[in-house]
Parts: C-alpha cells; sequence; structure tokens
C-alpha cells in the first residue's frame, strides 16, 4: 500500500485556487440568473397571461423532471445544431441559471402566495401601481420568507457546478480530473476537493446569511 503524498496538493495548489475560483464564479452568475428567471417567471403567472403561465409551468415541469446532466448536454451538443453555440463556461451559466431558476420559480411562488390577498388589495386602495404593490408589499415580505429554502437551493446549484466539468468547463472537479490523471494520487486529491467544496459551501452559507440579514432585516424603529 502506497505512503500518502499530499505533496502533490501544494505543488498543484494554484491550479486548484483557480479551479475554485472558477467554480465560485460559475456558482454566483448561475445564482443570479436563477434569481432572475425566478422572480420573472412567478410574476409571469401572476399577470393572468393563459399562455405566458403554461409556458412557465411547462418549462419548471420539464427542468425539474429532467437530470441537469441531459440539460447540459443538450445546451452544449443539440443547440448547435440549430445554429446556436455556446462556449463551456457560457454553458455551464446558461445550464445552472435555467436548473436554478426552475426551482425558484417554485419557492418564490410558494412565498408570494403566502402573502395575504388583504395587503395586496390595501396597497391597491392606497392608490400604488400594480407593479409596486408586487414588488413592496408582496415580493420583499414572500423573499424575507423563503430566503433560507433559496440559500439551500444555491448551495445545491454551488456543488452541481462539478457535473460541468462534462463539457470540460473549467472548474474544481475538472481541474481535480487533471491533477488525478497526472499524479495517480486519488485519495490525496480527492480528500482536499472534498474539503475545498466544504469549505466553499461554508463561506457562500455565511455570505447569504449577511446578505439576508443586510437586505431582509425589520426596521429597529
Amino acid at each position: 500500500m502506497n505512503a500518502l503524498d499530499f505533496s502533490v496538493i501544494l505543488e498543484r495548489w494554484p491550479e486548484l485556487l483557480r479551479g475554485t475560483l472558477s467554480t465560485l464564479g460559475l456558482a454566483l452568475a448561475g445564482m443570479a440568473l436563477a434569481m432572475v428567471i425566478g422572480i420573472a417567471g412567478v410574476t409571469i403567472r401572476r399577470s393572468g397571461n393563459r399562455f405566458g403561465s403554461a409556458v412557465v409551468v411547462g418549462f419548471v415541469e420539464l427542468i425539474r423532471n429532467t437530470p441537469f446532466l441531459v440539460q447540459i448536454f443538450f445546451i452544449f451538443f443539440a443547440l448547435p445544431l440549430a445554429g446556436i453555440r455556446l462556449n463551456p463556461t457560457v454553458t455551464a451559466i446558461v445550464a445552472l441559471g435555467l436548473n436554478g431558476g426552475a426551482y425558484a420559480i417554485e419557492i418564490i411562488r410558494g412565498g408570494v402566495e403566502s402573502i395575504p390577498k388583504g395587503q395586496t388589495e390595501a396597497g391597491l386602495a392606497l392608490g400604488l401601481h400594480p407593479g409596486e404593490v408586487f414588488r413592496t408589499i408582496v415580493l420583499k415580505p414572500a423573499l424575507r420568507a423563503i430566503y433560507p429554502s433559496l440559500c439551500s437551493q444555491f448551495i445545491l446549484l454551488t456543488l452541481t457546478t462539478s457535473i460541468c466539468t462534462s463539457i470540460s468547463a473549467f472548474e474544481l472537479t475538472q481541474v481535480a480530473q487533471r491533477i488525478d490523471g497526472d499524479t495517480f494520487r486519488s485519495f490525496e486529491v480527492y480528500f482536499t476537493v472534498t474539503a475545498i467544496y466544504l469549505l466553499l459551501s461554508w463561506v457562500i452559507m455565511a455570505l447569504l446569511a449577511f446578505i439576508g440579514s443586510r437586505a431582509f432585516a425589520y426596521p429597529t424603529r
């Protein structure tokens, strides 16, 4: 049995660091796109437009009932047949955003529907524009209520970035596979990568908790 040798990790640490930063970038970009899709999807569903609502429902069902790997393969390998070619990084961001957005739609919708209709009616009675009522009276309290669920979904999205190595997107898992292939020190490499993913999840949770405490804090006076 070969003795453990973590010297390879020290030698290739710059590569692991770049892979970690790339993973973080993919995750944050995917989260931002997912939030845009989530809010837009809920807005369309509440607009009363039957066609738009049907499209959103179909999108949610399609994404939630198919594997992420199939989704990213479709974007990367199938869309070029229709003339749409995206590089691996852009493909990863789009796939993560679409996947996270489908779940965000349902999470946000649940939060919005938990807001009593009386609050909306009161805002309209005060002469507020429907868009302003939705943004200030409905959406913000709903996001405050569902923020922990969104955070959990975004942590899952961060870990899902590892699948993006299947299309050669540059991220932490791809770097790990490359180092493992060069050194054959599988235990050392994947032990370290596991620790990095764990640390990355903690950092993102702390960051999201800080943002939540600032964005959704109740007025003190």
